[in-house]
């Protein structure tokens, strides 16, 4: 099975949601760390259809200025463009498989696609 993590090695949740997929045998893994190698609005706009949720749903708001700016209640669109102009505003670690899609927080919920 293939599977691709956006992934910031910063963060400690999407470190541990990588360790789940390098341990899982017969899982080939594709590391993307999205604050060097953004996905295009078109790309998160079906990552997020896939999984299930709205692009707010997936507005990083810790440590970001997502808040402020309103992105929480502008439209997708304007989400989708921010979120690839400033891929900080990503929360992370998305993993999409052949199984779907996932954001996931807590980690575990790499395993509805595994």
């Amino acid at each position: 099975m293939k599977a691709t993590i956006w992934h910031n090695p910063k963060c400690g949740t999407s470190r541990k949601t990588l360790a789940v997929l390098e341990e899982t045998p017969g899982v080939d893994v594709t590391v993307i760390e999205y604050l060097k190698t953004p996905p295009s609005a078109e790309k998160l706009a079906q990552l997020y259809k896939d999984a299930g949720l709205t692009p707010q749903q997936g507005l990083r708001l810790r440590g970001t200025d997502a808040q402020e700016r309103g992105l929480p209640d502008a439209d997708d669109a304007a989400v989708l463009a921010a979120m690839a102009a400033e891929p900080i505003l990503i929360e992370r670690p998305l993993v999409e498989t052949d199984s779907g899609v996932r954001l996931c927080r807590p980690m575990e919920k790499v395993h509805e696609i595994l």
